[in-house]
């Protein structure tokens, strides 16, 4: 009795209740979740302003009429049925669907087979790694500028050409040669890319696989198929996916190499979006196609990524 009223006293400090046994690890978890969302925040916000808002904004301006000046109004999916009518989003298409796929596969089967030939550690293989990759380094409009001077109509070759007598080369202004010389200049400017992607893969590839199976018998293009490249496979898929989403969006070097010509020739669906219909103020029609680019390219970089992960499973399996 003494004990409690010395305790209840005016003056004495009470014996404090004991906590609850989860309030201390409830508060822990909520301090760390403070500090989680305290670090992420602000590039969250940055990253939703900067890229989710501005694709809602255009999902919904391609349901527009919009000029770009004046209210735009909701005309619902015919911008989308006029993309699939217009014959110049058709055969830019095309265009976008032949650079793509064949610049993709020689720039991953370029960069693949350099750097299995220069996968050694030496000053001569370092020297020719950075020489591929110099051009990537380089604006790929300064690169179209470049070649343009090189190939063009009064450009270095045919001006050699001229002066030796023979008819010039129509490398940019003819029909039959422009888009493969645009391809060309592509891939000679992308694959360095792929060749520092593969080397750092190769490197990652263990040397006593490779010296077992060289004492087994098997060649260096053995080794090479069934060993090395299977092992680095993940690697490639990674290149495959960058390379494809890249090239559906070339356009810089098309404006400074070929200007979509001659006839249109050239004219891939990033350049029909930007040259020709933002500067006919069919805004709402430019951004419909944009949209549809975006989910395209999205779409094949799912697709591939699937495809690969299956034949892995496939083979582990």
């Amino acid at each position: 009795m003494v004990e409690l009223a010395e305790l209840t006293q005016p003056g004495r400090r009470s014996v404090a209740a004991p906590a609850a046994p989860g309030s201390g690890r409830r508060r822990a978890r909520f301090r760390e979740a403070a500090v989680t969302f305290g670090m992420m925040g602000p590039a969250v916000l940055l990253y939703t302003v900067l890229t989710i808002v501005p694709v809602g904004v255009a999902i919904y301006l391609s349901f527009t009429d919009w000029d770009g000046f004046s209210t735009a109004k909701l005309i619902g999916w015919e911008n989308y049925e006029h993309l699939f009518d217009d014959p110049s989003s058709t055969d830019a298409w095309y265009v976008t669907a032949l650079i793509a796929s064949v610049g993709t596969a020689l720039m991953v089967g370029a960069g693949l087979v350099y750097a299995l030939i220069l996968k050694g550690r030496s000053r001569t293989n370092s020297f020719f790694r950075a020489v591929a990759y110099f051009p990537h380094v380089i604006s790929a409009l300064i690169l179209g500028y470049l070649w343009a001077a090189i190939l063009g109509t009064n450009g270095a070759v045919n001006n050699t050409l001229a002066k030796l007598g023979m008819e010039p080369i129509g490398f940019l202004f003819d029909e039959k040669f422009a888009l493969y010389t645009l391809i060309g200049v592509i891939v000679w400017a992308g694959f360095g890319f792929n060749v520092v992607l593969f080397v750092a893969a190769l490197q990652t590839v263990p040397a006593e696989l490779l010296e077992a199976a060289a004492i087994d018998g098997a060649s260096r293009r053995q080794i090479n198929l069934r060993i090395v490249i299977p092992l680095i496979a993940p690697v490639v898929t990674v290149a495959t996916v960058l390379n494809l989403v890249g090239l559906l969006r070339a356009y810089d070097i098309v404006v400074s190499l070929t200007g979509g010509g001659p006839a249109g020739s050239t004219q891939t669906f990033t350049y029909l979006i930007l040259a020709r219909s933002f500067e006919g103020t069919k805004v709402g029609y430019a951004t419909a196609q944009a949209v549809f680019l975006m989910v395209a390219s999205a779409v094949l970089a799912l697709v591939v990524t699937v495809l690969r992960n299956r034949q892995d499973q496939a083979a582990t399996g």
